[in-house]
C-alpha cells in the first residue's frame, strides 16, 4: 500500500516537557489507524501536529509525498485533510444542516457566511442532507446544534469533517463522553469511512472499541512510538501492558 501520511522524527515540547519525542510512523491510503497510549503519551499532540494546529520544534510531516510541515491548517484542508475536535465546536447560530453546508463550502472560502453560498445552495443542501442521513441525523437537519444531545453533536462533528471531502480524516476522541451503546454506534459509523475512500487516524481512550474497529494501532508513550502493528499482536506485548498497567 502507498503511504498517504508520513511523520518523521517529530519533536514538540511545552515548558520543557516533551509531548512529541522522535515519533515516526506512516499511514497507508485506505487504512484505519488508531493512536493509543496512556495519559500524557502525546496522542493529541501528534494529531494536532498532523492537522497543522501545532508546529513541531523539529521533524517533518508529509502528506501524499508533499512536505506540509510549514503549511497552515486551511492549506492542508484544501489538500484533502479533515479533522474533528475532541470538544465539538459547531456554529450554534446555524442549523445542523447549515453547519454541514458551511463545511462543504470551506474549500471556496474560510468565511462561514460565504461558504453557504459558495456553490449552488440547493446542491449543497442536498449533499449535506445525504451526509446527515448517512450518519443518522436526517431527522435533526433543521434543528439548532444546541438542541442536540452530546452523541448527536459528536455525529455532527464527523458529518462536517466528511463534507470537506477529505482523503485523510483525523478524529480526536469521537467516543469520549458517550454511553457504551452510543460509542459502539459511533465506532461502527467511522469504521465504514475507509469503504468510501477516506483514510482514518483515530485518537481514542476507549480501548475496547479501538481494538474492535482498527486495522492497525500505533502505541505512543512519552511522545515516542512504543509499538506499531496489528491490534491483537501489539496488545500482547509486555512493554505495552507495562505502559498501560504498570505490570508486565
Amino acid at each position: 500500500m502507498t503511504a498517504l501520511l508520513r511523520i518523521d522524527d517529530l519533536h514538540k515540547s511545552f515548558g520543557g516537557v516533551a509531548a512529541a519525542n522522535g515519533a515516526s510512523f506512516a499511514v497507508d491510503a485506505g487504512e484505519f489507524l488508531a493512536l493509543i497510549g496512556p495519559n500524557g503519551a502525546g496522542k493529541t499532540t501528534a494529531l494536532r501536529l498532523m492537522a497543522g494546529l501545532l508546529q513541531p520544534d523539529s521533524g517533518r510531516i508529509f502528506f501524499d509525498d508533499r512536505d506540509v510541515t510549514s503549511l497552515p491548517t486551511h492549506a492542508r484542508v484544501r489538500l484533502g485533510l479533515g479533522f474533528t475536535h475532541q470538544i465539538v465546536r459547531p456554529f450554534y447560530s446555524f442549523s445542523t444542516i447549515e453547519n454541514v453546508m458551511i463545511a462543504a463550502g470551506h474549500r471556496q472560502t474560510e468565511s462561514p457566511w460565504r461558504a453557504l453560498t459558495a456553490r449552488s445552495r440547493q446542491a449543497a443542501r442536498e449533499r449535506a442532507a445525504a451526509i446527515l442521513a448517512r450518519i443518522g441525523l436526517a431527522g435533526q437537519a433543521d434543528q439548532s446544534p444546541r438542541a442536540l444531545p452530546l452523541g448527536q453533536r459528536k455525529r455532527l462533528e464527523v458529518a462536517r469533517a466528511i463534507a470537506l471531502d477529505p482523503r485523510l480524516l483525523l478524529l480526536d476522541e469521537p467516543l469520549a463522553g458517550l454511553s457504551s451503546a452510543e460509542a459502539a454506534t459511533m465506532a461502527d459509523l467511522i469504521r465504514a469511512l475507509p469503504q468510501s475512500g477516506i483514510t482514518v487516524v483515530l485518537v481514542e481512550h476507549n480501548l475496547g472499541e479501538v481494538l474492535r474497529v482498527a486495522d492497525r494501532i500505533v502505541v505512543l508513550d512519552g511522545g515516542g512510538v512504543l509499538a506499531d502493528g496489528v491490534p491483537a499482536e501489539v496488545m500482547a506485548r509486555a512493554e505495552v501492558r507495562q505502559a498501560y498497567t504498570g505490570t508486565s
